[in-house]
């Protein structure tokens, strides 16, 4: 299989999406399954094949800022100062919707996730895509993560095709996934910056750039993508431990087949623990996280154990979705 795409497969591919279609594409942070979000037909497909809930909402990804107008009733300032600084990128923005953006792509609500992915593959998609084509304005893909509602994000195409295989139309190929967790989304629709879902963007980042503070989510945010107790979860039960109660909780388990990812060499002597070093360093740990689990859940472990990295700002996102997997 090629590396990446050839640009005769994403034009291929963008055909596919204005006849109603659905594509798995590469971006930055997680292979996305996408569609034509001003079709609720083909938007309609995205949940079939996801099996997911209707009111869940999803992201609309865009070529370029002149794009956003179509989709949002209004930008404010700091929505503008925000995609200047981050676009492209993993930075998703919650925005009031505009006129005539399908319930489909919101769940229902009046507000709309917008951002324009870092991946070239993924905006050469959204190139070929936008446009007049056939008497029609083309303009939005919408995409979630490429795989079954709850479970671990691909990071590979190989991954979106073993997880929806015959539901995709087409798979474009982009290598690995360069972060490997979903986008940061950030709410600007009710005139302050509040963190809807962390990710490798800060609120650090994003208060440093706003000059005022990103405040935590209250019971009156929008819902958005990936904001379940339960997400991101393995077949395989996945406990969160600490670095210090793991011996103890793998005396606990002795006698079961156990999984183990930590940021550690394995101990010796251990019997029937198959035991995978993550990266140390945050980027490096977030790269890989998705492919470890998958990894790790296709041995068919009775457990899986996850060492709980460091409790501190730059994992926040990390920390998330680990937190989330261990919750199903």
């Amino acid at each position: 299989m090629p590396s990446t795409s050839t640009q005769s497969e994403i034009e291929q591919a963008a055909a596919i999406l204005r006849s109603g279609g659905l594509v798995a594409f590469p971006t930055e942070t997680v292979y996305g399954l996408g569609a034509d979000a001003s079709n609720p037909e083909a938007v309609a497909k995205i949940f079939a094949a996801k099996g997911r809930p209707q009111n869940h909402p999803l992201i609309v990804h865009v070529a370029d800022m002149d794009q956003l107008s179509l989709w949002a009733a209004r930008i404010p300032p700091p929505a503008r100062k925000l995609a200047e600084n981050f676009w492209p990128g993993p930075l998703t923005l919650i925005l009031q919707r505009a006129a005539g953006v399908p319930d489909c792509v919101t769940g229902g609500q009046d507000t709309v996730g917008l951002r324009i992915p870092g991946h070239p593959v993924a905006l050469e998609l959204l190139k070929a895509f936008t446009g007049e084509a056939g008497g029609r304005r083309y303009s939005g893909i919408a995409a979630p993560s490429a795989n079954k509602f709850g479970r671990v994000s691909p990071t590979t195409a190989e991954h979106a095709r073993a997880e929806l295989g015959d539901a995709l139309d087409a798979v474009l190929e982009g290598g690995e996934c360069e972060i490997g967790i979903e986008s940061t989304i950030i709410d600007l629709s009710r005139g302050r910056a509040v963190l809807l879902r962390p990710g490798q963007i800060t609120p650090a980042r994003i208060a440093a750039v706003l000059g005022e503070e990103v405040e935590a989510a209250d019971d009156a945010a929008p819902r958005v993508p990936g904001a379940l107790d339960a997400h991101y979860a393995p077949r395989t039960p996945l406990h969160l431990v600490a670095a210090a109660e793991l011996p103890a909780k793998l005396a606990e388990l002795r006698g079961k087949k156990i999984a183990v990812l930590a940021r550690a060499e394995a101990p010796s002597g251990l019997k029937d623990v198959y035991w995978q070093e993550a990266h140390r360093a945050v980027a490096g740990y977030a790269h890989e996280l998705y492919a470890s689990l998958r990894r790790l859940d296709e041995l068919g472990c009775d457990v899986l154990l996850v060492e709980a990295p460091p409790d501190v700002p730059g994992w926040q996102g990390v920390n998330d979705r680990l937190k989330r997997a261990a919750s199903k």
